[in-house]
């Protein structure tokens, strides 16, 4: 029986903006999104694609439409759930013992996560800090519709400031854009311009900045373009890196030429090529 997992409001938001062609919350059993707050609090506002939870007599109901077994990501929210651990909550025993008159009392979001695992084959995660974090990190991610079609993704966003986006055209002031000219193939290179991008990124990280980094399709250049800042922030080997990124953006696929060259960036970063690029990983 899988069992119970946080979920980062990061790793939430990641889940809800990988996309290929098309937002990947378009299929049926990639994202199972649960809200158990109250009627008033879900219509007030909830995360998108959310479905609420509702109780008969005291119970709380699953989903018909949903085949939990077959999904991905079951993903349940409350108000403010921050931990996996039950609460102690106190009665009107006298006691002077410091565990009676306290009965233990799971979260909202534990408690349905508890019935959901018995139904799935895959973790059940709880969204850390609940609603409240969430929305206050990630509020253009919340809406009042009861129905919400996904017609485009944000982006993945990989560390405090660089997020990974397809298919961006920006033009203005050249102190805030670096325009990294390589084609989308094996010959391409990229290690040419690897450590300028690098330090690049650190100053604008190093103000406050968001970085947007952003390819045609968002899977190759732009995610090679991402290890290696990884490997550089890091200190790190691409093997490391390559797992950090892909947890974050699970459709990334730098194509073999900008692979090699990560492995030399590796031999600039540490000394010498640790990481087996014959591996299928890669």
């Amino acid at each position: 029986m899988p069992g119970l997992l946080l979920c980062e409001p990061t790793q939430l938001y990641n889940i809800l903006n990988q996309a290929t062609k098309l937002s990947r919350l378009t299929e049926p059993n990639y994202l199972c999104l649960f809200d158990v707050r109250s009627k008033w609090e879900y219509d007030e506002s909830h995360v998108i694609t959310a479905l609420r939870v509702k109780k008969k007599n005291n119970e709380y109901l699953l989903p018909k439409s949903v085949d939990l077994e077959c999904v991905k990501y079951c993903v349940v929210y409350d108000n403010n759930t921050s931990t996996l651990e039950v609460l102690l909550k106190d009665d009107d025993d006298d006691s002077d013992s410091d565990s009676a008159g306290k009965d233990v009392v799971p979260g909202a979001a534990i408690e349905y996560g508890r019935i959901l695992t018995r139904l799935t084959r895959h973790p059940v995660y709880i969204l850390k800090g609940g609603y409240e974090r969430f929305s206050g990190t990630y509020h253009f991610l919340r809406t009042q519709k009861i129905i919400w079609m996904p017609q485009r993704t944000f982006g993945s966003r990989v560390q405090s400031g660089p997020v990974c986006v397809p298919d961006c055209v920006f033009a203005g002031d050249p102190d805030r854009l670096l325009h990294i000219q390589i084609e989308d193939s094996p010959e391409a290179q990229i290690l040419p311009f690897l450590r300028h991008m690098c330090h690049f990124i650190d100053a604008h990280r190093h103000l406050g900045s968001v970085i947007l980094i952003f390819s045609t399709q968002g899977i190759s250049r732009s995610c090679a373009a991402i290890i290696a800042y990884v490997m550089h922030c890091n200190e790190q080997t691409l093997q490391r890196s390559w797992a950090y990124v892909k947890k974050c953006k699970n459709n990334m696929c730098p194509n073999r030429g900008l692979v090699s060259q990560l492995l030399e960036w590796e031999k600039t970063i540490l000394g010498d090529s640790v990481t087996n690029i014959m591996d299928p990983l890669y």
